[in-house]
């Protein structure tokens, strides 16, 4: 419990900028970058929706496994006070919906992108926090439109977001986030809930990908600032 209790906002946050830098950037042993695992994906057959959501469901399985954190040694050196099972799920997630994004065709470099994926982990609470904000979302984001968003706004999504994860985290507590092994070398192995995981990717896919019974080629723009 001492760990939970020693969760902070901030903590959280360093945890969420550190996961898309590695997500994004790489520099995790053994595990791809987002756009490389989107890559691969987009290069497989059947329409974009098919493709994302077999990547949703790889990620549940593969997360669902006893063993898929356990290469990622650069886990135990994190720059953040937050446990590194905590750690692990937000990556491991995060990544998977920056994937989406990029297979959505959006510049994960983006400030404004950035946020969104942030918001997505806060899984069907994400609809809120927008909201909240005074962003109206239906079937996806529109590219155009997400560049227009202001900076003030993007501060406060990602503020939220951190403070649903805190409560997230602090609810269930470090030991129901996953079944965590310790290995040789103080590597940190385990699951990921692959419910939450689902859920997440599905809040990715409707706000990343086309609706694929949307065949207009003047979609109204997906974004309203309230």
């Amino acid at each position: 419990m001492s760990k939970t209790r020693s969760l902070t906002h901030d903590a959280i946050m360093k945890a969420l900028d550190w996961s898309y830098d590695k997500a994004v950037n790489g520099g995790v042993p053994g595990m791809d970058t987002a756009i490389e695992l989107a890559d691969n994906y987009l290069q497989k057959s059947g329409t974009l929706d098919e493709k994302v959501k077999n990547l949703i469901l790889w990620q549940n399985t593969k997360t669902a496994t006893s063993g898929f954190l356990t290469g990622l040694g650069g886990i135990v050196t994190l720059p953040v006070a937050v446990p590194a099972n905590i750690t692990s799920v937000i990556l491991v997630q995060m990544r998977m919906v920056a994937a989406i994004a990029h297979m959505g065709g959006y510049d994960l470099k983006n400030d404004q992108v950035k946020s969104f994926v942030y918001a997505c982990l806060a899984g069907n609470g994400a609809k809120d926090i927008l909201k909240n904000t005074g962003i109206q979302i239906g079937r996806k984001l529109a590219v155009t439109g997400i560049k227009r968003i202001p900076f003030e706004v993007i501060k406060k999504i990602n503020q939220a977001v951190g403070f649903r994860l805190l409560t997230k985290f602090g609810q269930k507590g470090v030991i129901n986030l996953g079944k965590m092994v310790p290995l040789a070398g103080g590597i940190i192995g385990g699951t990921v809930d692959a419910v939450t995981t689902n859920t997440i990717g599905n809040v990715a896919h409707k706000l990343f990908i086309q609706d694929p019974k949307s065949n207009s080629n003047d979609e109204p723009n997906i974004i309203d600032m309230l």
